[in-house]
């Protein structure tokens, strides 16, 4: 019996929470679809490059998604139990509010173990391989890190900006290059129009200017070249940029691993904000999977609480909460970077405000149960309560005896003849039994 409740139980959490994920992950990675299908049908990207991109960004989705769906589907499956009366079913069979909490608590431990795996593994490797996977495409087609009214500055010692790039993304209009490869004499070229060649086994672009001029101007501001050209040639040293890029930073805090993470952090000749971005991206991979069992834990007393509406209520107090929480993180995360509170504090207490509302919730949820059960068995059956056998009639059971003698003595008039007796109570009391018609 027990089982059957807890997969009934679990049925109505999976289901939709199953559903919540998906929407919720849909609709997050349709900002990054709308760019990565320019990158297909403008740039010529493959398709299998796109889809493997996506795979690559699903996990960095997943850390919030997951979460947020268990709260959404508890809220949602224990709210419709409640609504149907079911909750109360189940407590008056005697299934308490800790043995309705199992599955819940079974669901938030897969949650648990799904967030945490995806937190400490899965993102830190998807962040890296969709970097280098763009850099690989970078090789193949120039364009792709190239915007229009944008001012890219991906080359070294060069600062690039087009005023409109064609839809093939062949050639560029409006262009202005700053280049300081030179320090003593940097110059700034203007071009009507540039056309990318790009070199995939060199990593080299070679950048074709057309109708333009170039300015330059030496370090003591005192002398100044114009040159005009019909065409001219700019080298972009892609790998060069690359590879220092890879020195400066060769993996963000959001692509690191905790034991990286905690090497970093422990390394000399860090700087503060550094440090503080470090310590803020390893906190989050430890507290962002916890907050499972946190909104489990506040998600069932929550839920469980009678009224008859619609689903929409779960879904709507399940978005209350999120809001509630996720402020509450940006809140303290945005103390942290600026040096104000301490990473610790920061980034658990969301997490701990939640836990300690969900234990109160709990306990009032939990202690209210046996009150109530209380008082219905004594009012269904058995003595009533002491206060009140004053104040009530006595039950049937003591009138209904004191007509049965009288009822049990009574005989048909067949079995009084055949005894030779005559009921007396009749002969007193009626008038019309034999004493009655004998003459005077």
């Amino acid at each position: 019996m027990r089982r059957l409740i807890n997969r009934y139980i679990l049925k109505e959490i999976a289901v939709p929470f199953c559903t919540i994920l998906l929407v919720l992950t849909f609709v997050l990675l349709m900002g990054k679809i709308l760019q990565l299908m320019d990158l297909m049908i403008n740039k010529g990207i493959a398709f299998a490059d796109i889809a493997r991109l996506m795979i690559l960004l699903m996990p960095s989705f997943l850390v919030f998604t997951i979460p947020i769906s268990l709260l959404m589907a508890i809220l949602i499956g224990l709210g419709r139990l409640s609504g149907d009366n079911e909750i109360t079913v189940l407590k008056m069979s005697g299934v308490s509010l800790y043995q309705l909490s199992l599955p819940v608590a079974c669901a938030a431990l897969a949650a648990f173990i799904m967030t945490a795996t995806t937190s400490l593994f899965l993102v830190p490797f998807g962040n890296l391989a969709s970097r280098n996977l763009l850099y690989d495409m970078a090789k193949q087609k120039a364009s792709i890190g190239i915007r229009e009214k944008v001012f890219i500055d991906d080359f070294q010692g060069i600062l690039l900006y087009a005023e409109r790039i064609s839809v093939q993304g062949d050639f560029l209009e409006g262009v202005l290059i700053s280049d300081n490869r030179m320090t003593r004499e940097p110059s700034t070229i203007i071009a009507r129009r540039a056309y990318l060649i790009s070199n995939p086994d060199t990593m080299v672009i070679t950048l074709r200017l057309e109708d333009g001029s170039m300015h330059t101007v030496d370090a003591g501001l005192k002398n100044y070249r114009k040159m005009d050209f019909r065409f001219y040639d700019v080298r972009l040293d892609l790998a060069a940029s690359l590879s220092e890029k890879k020195e400066v930073d060769a993996k963000s805090g959001a692509e690191m691993t905790i034991a990286e993470l905690v090497a970093k952090l422990r390394s000399l000749g860090i700087k503060d904000e550094a440090l503080r971005e470090m310590a803020i991206e390893l906190n989050k991979k430890l507290t962002i999977p916890l907050s499972c069992l946190v909104f489990a834990l506040i998600g069932v007393p929550v839920g469980i609480r009678a009224h008859r509406s619609v689903r929409s209520r779960g879904f709507a107090i399940g978005l209350a909460l999120v809001l509630a929480y996720y402020l509450l993180r940006l809140g303290g995360e945005a103390l942290v970077e600026t040096g104000r509170l301490s990473p610790v504090i920061g980034t658990w207490t969301p997490n701990a405000v939640f836990a300690v509302a969900g234990i109160i919730s709990f306990y009032m949820a939990a202690s209210e149960k046996p009150l109530s059960l209380h008082r219905r068995r004594s009012s269904a059956g058995g003595a009533p309560p002491p206060a009140s056998r004053g104040n009530v009639s006595p039950p049937a059971e003591t009138i209904i005896p004191s007509f049965e003698p009288e009822t049990a003595n009574r005989q048909s008039p067949a079995q009084n003849d055949r005894n030779g007796s005559r009921p007396a109570a009749a002969d007193k009391h009626s008038g019309n039994g034999p004493a009655a018609q004998r003459p005077s």
